[in-house]
């Protein structure tokens, strides 16, 4: 599955939207066995949508109704798989009370969030900087 078409299968499925059509695909092995159909002369491939029984995500930071605050590019899958899912548990660096986070920081809506954990010893590999040493030689 195409990454844009993911994302909208985990963001139909938390809509409550079924299924939608999409060019993307279309003529590819990606639309062998899939309802294909016509609007407006193009050919488009309709995908399901995607729900969940379980959401397991990270979040930089959390209050404790579950309004979440993520970091970088965990913003980019983690709120549609929180929203897709039946029952969402939620691992977060920082647990604050109500109030505390400015509601335009919010990212997601504690409404999505079942659970939450406060984990410790985070490893961010991808997020350490490295630099090579100069060659003085």
């Amino acid at each position: 599955t195409p990454q844009g078409t993911l994302a909208e299968k985990l963001r139909s499925g938390g809509a409550g939207i079924p299924a939608f059509y999409t060019k993307t695909g279309v003529g590819t092995l990606i639309a062998e066995g899939k309802e294909t159909r016509e609007f407006d002369g193009e050919t488009y491939v309709m995908e399901r949508a995607i729900k969940g029984d379980f959401g397991i995500v990270k979040a930089q930071k959390a209050d404790t109704f579950g309004n979440l605050v993520f970091e970088k590019t965990a913003r980019n899958f983690n709120p549609l798989c929180a929203m897709a899912a039946t029952t969402t548990v939620v691992e977060v660096e920082e647990l604050v009370e109500v109030g505390e986070i400015d509601p335009d920081e919010v990212h997601m809506s504690g409404v999505y969030v079942d659970y939450i954990y406060l984990g410790e010893h985070f490893e961010k590999r991808i997020e350490k900087r490295t630099v090579k040493e100069a060659n003085h030689g």
